[in-house]
C-alpha cells in the first residue's frame, strides 16, 4: 500500500544513494548447465540480497519525501521536441504547486521533468538505471537512487507517488504504465491519478484497450476510467488536482488554491 501523505514536501539535497558494486545488472542466476546445486543457491543468494539492498536503500531515501508527482517518459526524447517541452512545463508546474518530482533519473522526457521541477525551485528526485545503452542520471537532481534492477526501481517510483504522468515512451514506458494500472485495479496500490499526455500518442492504445481488451472481456469498464488522456501541460496539472480532490479531500500543498 501507498506510504502515508501526512507529511510536508521536502528533500534531503545533495545525497546520493549508490546501489552495490558487487553484482552487477547482468548477474545470471542458476544456468543448471554449468553450475552444482550449492553454486546455484549462492547465486540466487547474492541476487536476493542485491535486489532487497536496492529496495532498502531507495525507501530509506525517499522516506522524507512530501507530496510528489512520478513522471514516465522515453529516455530517447530530445530537447525540442514537443514531449520534451510539454514534461519540463509540467516539471515546473508541479514544483510550483508544492509537489517534488520523481522519475527514472535518465534522459529525454526524465531530463526534461527534473529539469522543470529544478527550474521551479522544487524537489527533483532521480532513479537512474545502470543499462548499456542510455545515459544514466541527469544534472537536475537533488536526490539520485542507483539502480541496477527495475522492479526495486519501479516500486520506489510508484511508493513515493501521488500521481503518475505518463508521456510518449517505448517498451520501458509502457511497463511502468501497465504496472501502476495492475497495481491499482487488484487493489495493491491505492488509487492515484494516472495522467497520459498527448491524445496524439495515446489515442491507438486507448481505443485498443476500450474495444479488443474490453469485448473480450479481459478488463471491466471501470477499468478504463483510471486512465485520464490530456494534451498539454495545464491539462495534465488540472487533472492532477482534479482527481485527486475527487478522491482524497483534504489540504492541499502549499502554493496550491483550494479551487480546481
Amino acid at each position: 500500500m501507498m506510504m502515508n501523505r501526512n507529511r510536508s514536501a521536502g528533500l534531503i539535497r545533495g545525497n546520493e544513494y549508490q546501489t552495490s558494486n558487487n553484482v552487477t545488472a547482468g548477474h545470471r542466476v542458476g544456468d543448471r548447465n554449468d553450475v552444482t546445486e550449492a553454486t546455484t543457491h549462492i547465486d540466487i543468494s547474492i541476487y536476493v540480497e542485491s535486489v532487497s539492498g536496492e529496495y532498502a536503500r531507495g525507501l530509506a531515501a525517499l522516506k522524507n519525501i512530501g507530496p510528489c508527482v512520478t513522471v514516465f517518459g522515453s529516455a530517447r526524447t530530445k530537447p525540442g521536441d514537443r514531449a520534451y517541452t510539454d514534461a519540463m512545463a509540467v516539471g515546473r508546474q508541479l514544483a510550483e504547486l508544492g509537489f517534488a518530482v520523481a522519475t527514472g533519473g535518465g534522459g529525454g522526457i526524465m531530463e526534461a521533468a527534473n529539469r522543470g521541477a529544478a527550474l521551479g525551485g522544487g524537489g527533483s528526485i532521480g532513479m537512474p538505471i545502470a543499462l548499456p545503452f542510455e545515459k544514466s542520471g541527469n544534472d537536475f537532481i537533488d536526490v539520485s537512487v542507483m539502480f541496477d534492477h527495475f522492479p526495486a526501481r519501479k516500486t520506489c517510483l510508484l511508493q513515493v507517488c501521488d500521481a503518475v504522468i505518463v508521456f510518449p515512451g517505448g517498451f520501458g514506458t509502457l511497463d511502468e504504465l501497465f504496472e501502476v494500472l495492475t497495481l491499482v485495479q487488484t487493489g495493491k496500490m491505492d488509487r492515484v491519478p494516472i495522467i497520459l499526455v498527448g491524445s496524439y500518442y495515446w489515442a491507438g492504445l486507448l481505443e485498443w484497450l476500450a474495444t479488443t481488451t474490453l469485448s473480450a472481456g479481459c478488463i471491466g469498464g471501470l477499468d478504463l476510467d483510471l486512465l485520464t488522456a490530456v494534451d498539454t501541460p495545464d491539462g495534465a496539472i488540472a487533472a492532477v488536482l482534479e482527481i485527486q480532490d475527487a478522491m482524497r479531500p483534504g489540504p492541499r500543498p502549499s502554493g496550491q488554491s483550494s479551487n480546481p
